[in-house]
């Protein structure tokens, strides 16, 4: 009887603990997947969201004039199914990582060979396929939440009171 009982009791724990052992910590920044048709080429950048959560972010948390992964967590990865114009340049089809170096008043927008890394600790400029540069905008609102959309003619990131696009033709 008591072996059965302390099987039960076994069985009890393993049930309550197994859900703390398994469970995976929540990313603070969530990702997410910008998915569009530009001048007739599928666009999919996928990325993480990072908030600004009361702090200062450009100048600050994601300083001036430094490669910034443009996102968090992985480097931003920008994805497009034929060969289009990046602000007139042309960008092979293919699928890159998305940096960004911005600036007070101008961005310049990276697009990089080496799509699978983490951060931008291991970017590589030797590896650049693409850059741009863009003149960053004001937001009519606060953006809380980094946001890249896909638009008709380009795509816009935006956060905190900036707002960056960069235009997309084929």
């Amino acid at each position: 009887m008591k072996k059965y009982n302390l099987t039960f009791l076994l069985a009890v724990i393993a049930l309550i603990a197994s859900p703390q052992l398994f469970a995976q910590k929540k990313m603070k920044s969530p990702p997410a997947q910008a998915k569009g048709q530009i001048s007739g080429a599928n666009v999919v950048i996928d990325y993480h969201q990072p908030s600004a959560n009361g702090r200062t972010i450009l100048g600050d948390l994601v300083p001036y004039d430094e490669v910034w992964r443009t996102g968090a967590n992985n480097a931003t990865t920008f994805e497009v199914d034929k060969d289009v114009k990046i602000e007139g340049q042309t960008l092979p089809k293919g699928k890159y990582a998305l940096f960004t170096i911005p600036g007070k008043d101008e961005w310049t927008i990276i697009f990089n060979k080496n799509h699978n890394q983490w951060g931008s600790s291991n970017y590589d400029e030797a590896e650049d396929a693409l850059r741009v540069n863009v003149k960053p905008t004001k937001t009519s609102k606060f953006v809380e939440t980094f946001t890249i959309n896909p638009e008709q003619d380009g795509v816009v990131l935006s956060w905190e009171n900036t707002k960056v696009k960069f235009k997309v033709a084929d």
